[in-house]
Formats: structure tokens, sequence, C-alpha cells
């Protein structure tokens, strides 16, 4: 049959219909049931992480475990096991997945210890924190980004995560001491009270150097009467703000 202006016409409509639609679906992440993302996480593991040479049985465990699709807005779900950041809002960012294996593991985890998360974002790594460790304790200084954590870590069920709105440059000293220490945010020093807040024998990982360009993933161990240091390799975090900023 010969097509016509108004044949034509609807096929143009149709076409422009479907991907209307089609980007909807991608934007609202209505597409993707569940075992969507379930899959996408196991291979996510299997290829950045473990491919990465990421080890750690508990680690490993954690990162199949904790979807972190619910931890990115709705619209970028699609982009939730890619192997980079995504941004939260507030110039903050959901770090790269590698990345928070590589903390994870480097910080040596047992099961047992309490852990002083500072900068909690989207709560995604607290998230895999809680899944391996005893007792976690996250400090974020963005309210909103605070608020948003502390209702999702409600949603989904994680008990122990306890939140904080404050600065955490300054710790959180009436649960102090850590076995751990873990910076999300860049700084370029360490600061004291975190330190102090450490166990002997406990380990903290920042992201050491330049807030503006790059730094060092730093990890320190706390000895009887010094501090070992290990770099790890380059890294780029968004700047911790408050009081770090202004040393």
């Amino acid at each position: 049959m010969r097509e016509t202006a108004y044949t034509a016409h609807i096929k143009k409509w149709s076409l422009t219909a479907l991907l209307f639609l089609a980007s909807m679906i991608v934007c609202q992440g209505v597409a993707f049931p569940d075992d969507i993302f379930d899959k996408r996480r196991q291979e996510m593991v299997e290829k950045d992480i473990k491919g990465r040479g990421v080890k750690d049985a508990l680690v490993i465990n954690a990162m199949l475990t904790v979807p972190r699709h619910l931890f990115v807005d709705e619209s970028r779900q699609n982009k939730a096991y890619a192997d980079h950041p995504l941004p939260i809002g507030d110039g903050q960012t959901i770090s790269q997945p590698y990345v928070v294996a590589l903390m994870t593991e480097v910080v040596g985890l047992n099961g047992n210890e309490r852990v002083l998360e500072i900068g909690t974002g989207s709560g995604y790594q607290a998230a895999i924190l809680s899944a391996i460790v005893k007792e976690v304790y996250t400090i974020e200084i963005k309210k909103s980004l605070y608020e948003t954590a502390k209702t999702r870590f409600q949603r989904l069920g994680y008990r122990n995560i306890r939140t904080k709105h404050g600065d955490g440059y300054y710790g959180w000293e009436s649960y102090a001491p850590f076995d751990v220490i873990m910076v999300t945010a860049s700084a370029n020093h360490i600061p004291p009270p975190l330190l102090a807040q450490l166990k002997a024998g406990g380990r903290l990982i920042i992201p050491l150097g330049s807030t503006v360009f790059y730094q060092n993933l730093t990890l320190v161990t706390k000895e009887k009467n010094r501090y070992s240091i290990k770099e790890l390799g380059g890294v780029t975090f968004v700047p911790m703000t408050g009081q770090a900023q202004k040393k």
C-alpha cells in the first residue's frame, strides 16, 4: 500500500511517542525491576570490584548485598552500578564503587569494630560498613544530606547506624574511641581530634592532599607511641567543609 502524507505523519508521531516514552523510562527508572538491579550489582562486583583486585570476602559480600541504586536519585538509578561517582545534590557525590570497596578492604575489618565515618553523603559507604561491622557512627555537615540519609537508613532497616548532623572535623567524642575512622572527603591535613579518638591499633583512612585537584588515599595506623602512614594511590574527593577549610 502506498504511503500517504497522513500515514507518514502517523508513523512519525508514533516514533516520537516511543522515543519520549523510552526517555521517560530511563529517567524515572520504571523499567528496571529489582532483578535487573540485582544482575547489574553482581556484574559490577565481578568486573569492577573482584576484577580490580578486591579479595576480602566480607567486603565483596557487602558490595553484593547493599542496593546502591537506592542511594541515588530515581533519575540516576539506571547508572547506579557503573564504576564512577554520581551527583547526590549540594555539590556532593556518591563515591565510585571500587573506591568504596578499596577503602573498606584496606582498613582490615573483622566484623566486631566500631567505625566512625566522616561525611555521610548518600549513606552508601555507611551501609556497606554496617553490613560488616558491629556499629557505625556517621557525621554529615550538610543538613539536607543528613536528613535524607537518616530517613533512608530507617526506611531500609539499617539498625546499627547512628547519624549526626555536625562538623566531622571534631569527630564524635561521646562514642570514642573507634577501631576505624573513615573520612570520605578530602583534606590537606588530618584533623587532630580524629587521631585522638582512634584506639591504639586503630586505623584511619583519608584522602589527603590538595582539596582542589587530587589526593593520596592515606592509611594511618595508631601504634603505641607513634603513627604509621601508608599511601595507597591517587584519588579525587570533594573537600571537607567547616573547620577543615579554615586550617
